[in-house]
């Protein structure tokens, strides 16, 4: 491989290298059970699940959380959790009352105690209840800026009561609901009519992760170039 050819080589690595690695971590809504507040023991409390798909921790102090009215200037705050570990899953309730609406939660989903390290925000205010006709999870960064959005159509009316699950980090439309088995889901352990994988997902590819894939893969069309 002469000079010239090794610097075409290094030109495709770095433009497939560019391609995959965002500006900064990637944060998807990986869960969603708008139902929960009507068809669930944790009764008026919908709740929602946030994952950190990357490599390093993400700040989330003064971020917020709307419906599908899609609005910062609607949107309340997220409250309980500041940070967001890489590879981490948070889950947030719908209540005014946190310390109870946490307690609740782990007893419906865990019994006596919750995974270690789990943490469970919530969030209150008008106007963001989640409808189970169909609705909307929007996620801004304290500045306004459109961190994660999933919508969403109608829920189960009927048990089993599923959650809409996101392992696949989709953004916008998602329709594939939690299956026994499937990306972690379980039976809420105090309510066998509950499906859902609250805490954690299947794995989803980190930016590193894909960025070593893309990397693996314009180094081997070079080669393979170079030998032609």
């Amino acid at each position: 491989m002469n000079a010239s050819q090794i610097k075409s080589l290094a030109a495709a690595i770095g433009v497939a290298f560019a391609a995959v690695l965002p500006a900064q971590a990637d944060v998807i809504v990986s869960e969603v059970a708008p139902w929960s507040s009507g068809n669930s023991l944790l009764l008026l409390a919908d709740w929602f699940e946030v994952t950190n798909t990357s490599a390093s921790a993400v700040n989330i102090t003064g971020w917020k959380f709307d419906d599908n009215s899609n609005s910062f200037g609607s949107a309340v705050a997220l409250n309980g959790i500041t940070s967001i570990a890489a590879g981490e899953s948070v889950i947030f309730i719908e209540s005014a009352a946190p310390s109870t609406a946490v307690a609740n939660f782990i007893s419906l989903w865990f019994g006596a105690s919750a995974p270690a390290g789990l943490q469970i925000g919530t969030y209150t205010g008008s106007g963001v209840g989640l409808s189970t006709a169909g609705d909307a999870v929007n996620i801004f960064d304290a500045a306004g800026v459109l961190q994660a959005n999933v919508s969403f159509g109608a829920s189960p009316t009927t048990a089993p009561f599923a959650t809409f699950n996101n392992a696949a980090g989709l953004t916008g439309a998602i329709s594939s609901f939690s299956a026994l088995g499937v990306n972690g889901a379980f039976v809420a352990a105090n309510d066998a009519a509950e499906i859902g994988s609250p805490g954690s997902i299947a794995a989803v590819p980190e930016a590193g992760s894909l960025a070593m894939m893309a990397l693996g893969v314009a180094a081997l069309a070079g080669l393979r170039r170079v030998r032609r």
